[in-house]
């Protein structure tokens, strides 16, 4: 794993996506920043970058992930993958469906998860350090370089998509009295009903966590 290492950018996310668009770069490979001045978040918000948070992004050839690995799972693939890795460091933190993470009834950070021809790329943006307003902070302290290790370390273990899901769908209960976002409608998670490739149905109506 190659990565690259900046004081401040605009996005970790963008920056990585131009490298590879302008094969500066290879995959598996990473951008971290000290600070972000323009992050991106979900549904195209952005991301507050308050430095030494954690910004972060990363790619990998979708040749080289698990086989029963799809697209539209793979935003809970990589993300709960990073949760289990920050529950070796002891944090309480969950993953709220399907990309954000959160401490009890807030949220710490979150992940996007893009295609650019056969490279998928992910930018994840966690409170670490410090805490925007109407944000919280992660419960506990780490160092970053470390938990980046470890991270890509679970990663290259290459788990399939059906060990990671079947833990995660153990936890989905805990997004009952959350909501998620489709086509600008904000949705009650109250009732979903979590599907075997991530997707959940709502009021009869598939919605898939392509973000």
């Amino acid at each position: 794993m190659q990565i690259l290492y900046l004081d401040s950018v605009d996005s970790t996310q963008k920056y990585l996506k131009e490298l590879i668009k302008e094969n500066r770069i290879s995959s598996p490979c990473a951008v971290v920043a000290n600070s972000q001045t323009a992050g991106v978040g979900s549904r195209g918000n952005s991301w507050s970058g308050v430095e030494n948070n954690l910004f972060l992004s990363f790619a990998f050839l979708q040749k080289n992930l698990p086989q029963d690995l799809k697209l539209e799972s793979a935003s809970i693939y990589f993300s709960y993958i990073l949760k289990e890795t920050l529950s070796e460091f002891d944090s309480q933190v969950w993953l709220k469906w399907p990309n954000d993470f959160y401490i009890n009834d807030q949220k710490v950070g979150g992940m996007i998860t893009n295609l650019i021809e056969e490279t998928i790329i992910c930018g994840v943006g966690l409170n670490i350090a410090h805490a925007p307003e109407g944000f919280a902070k992660l419960d506990v302290n780490l160092d970053r370089d470390e938990l980046i290790k470890k991270y890509f370390k679970n990663i290259e273990k290459k788990s399939s998509w059906k060990q990671v899901f079947s833990k995660y769908k153990i936890e989905f209960y805990k997004n009952q009295n959350f909501y998620t976002h489709s086509e600008n409608l904000i949705i009650s998670l109250k009732n979903a009903s979590l599907q075997s490739d991530g997707s959940i149905v709502v009021n009869g109506e598939r919605i898939y966590s392509l973000r």
